[in-house]
């Protein structure tokens, strides 16, 4: 029986991250030999994936990073089963280094396959099931890529999202930080509402008028104020012709309210900006530029970018526990 020496131990557990007495035992079974001492915790791995494959690996920690240039980001979600083990240090260091790895590549695919001490990403999941007793899985990857592109992890790791604009500008780092953030707490799913799909808008109001509706019923057998039905719930609904046909009916408002006609340029833009924030919840919730900036509500997102001169957003990414 070969003599299993600590420094032995040590090496093995520094190579692979395993537990003291599974190197020892892994050791012993190799024989001393350390190379194949690897293969049998990676075995044990496999086995341990095998049997959690089925299990939900919705913990974790969500990694955002981005290159010395500022010109490539990319964002992992590493998944575990529970958050105790989302939270250990050694873990989130193991998500930050997959995170910095992930820069070199542009498919999740390319970087599963990419080598990482020595076996590929993918095998160093597999291993570190094995490690850990729970399901270790690649959840998310993003990347993006602009003349700048900032990012944000939320407190806990919970959510990481990158921005890219189209400028590296005086003031780019903090506005890109700021977006980021936005993404981050106000959950956008896609950047415009340009970019919304008219079907799914269509269905959508449909839903949302319905809930309403089944709401008001039940207010008004209270006796309480009822919600107002919006018409529409997305700037792409909203057509020269409708924009113009709402301020022929609010000046008529106006006109029977008595106020004079020559104050009507005074009052009209509020009053259709009110009409259009009314009708615009769709565009609120899922278009990163139509929403209200987080640090001044008084401004949309898409004017905030425009503090910066002739810079757009390229793009963004958000991903998430969960």
């Amino acid at each position: 029986m070969a003599e299993i020496k600590a420094a032995d131990v040590m090496k093995l557990r520094k190579a692979t991250g395993s537990g003291m007495m599974d190197c020892k035992k892994a050791l012993v079974e190799a024989e001393g030999d350390f190379d194949k001492a690897i293969d049998v915790l990676r075995k044990k791995g496999q086995k341990v994936a095998a049997k959690r494959a089925d299990r939900e690996s919705s913990e974790g920690a969500a990694i955002a990073k981005v290159n010395a240039d500022n010109t490539v980001g990319v964002s992992i979600v590493l998944g575990c089963e529970t958050d105790f083990v989302g939270k250990n240090e050694s873990f989130v260091e193991m998500a930050t280094k997959l995170a910095e790895q992930a820069l070199n590549y542009t498919t999740k695919e390319d970087f599963l396959a990419s080598d990482f001490g020595g076996i590929t990403v993918a095998e160093k999941l597999i291993e570190q099931t094995g490690v850990i007793g729970e399901k270790i899985d690649l959840n998310d990857f993003t990347r993006v890529e602009a003349p700048y592109v900032g990012s944000y992890i939320h407190v806990g790791n919970k959510i990481a999202s990158l921005v890219g604009l189209s400028a590296n500008v005086d003031g780019v780092e903090t506005v890109a930080k700021d977006l980021a953030m936005q993404a981050a707490a106000m959950g956008a799913k896609t950047l415009s509402y340009k970019d919304l799909d008219p079907e799914f808008v269509a269905a959508e109001t449909e839903a949302r008028i319905a809930v309403i509706e089944k709401d008001n019923i039940e207010l008004g057998r209270l006796g309480k104020t009822l919600k107002n039905i919006p018409t529409f719930i997305s700037k792409s609904q909203l057509t020269d012709e409708i924009i113009e046909a709402t301020k022929v009916q609010l000046q008529e408002e106006l006109k029977a309210e008595g106020k004079p006609e020559k104050i009507w340029d005074r009052i009209l833009p509020g009053k259709l900006e009110r009409f259009i924030s009314d009708n615009t919840s769709l565009d609120q919730e899922l278009c990163l530029l139509d929403q209200n900036f987080i640090k001044d509500e008084k401004k949309t997102v898409a004017e905030y970018v425009q503090t910066l001169g002739d810079v757009s957003v390229v793009n963004f990414s958000r991903v998430a526990l969960g």
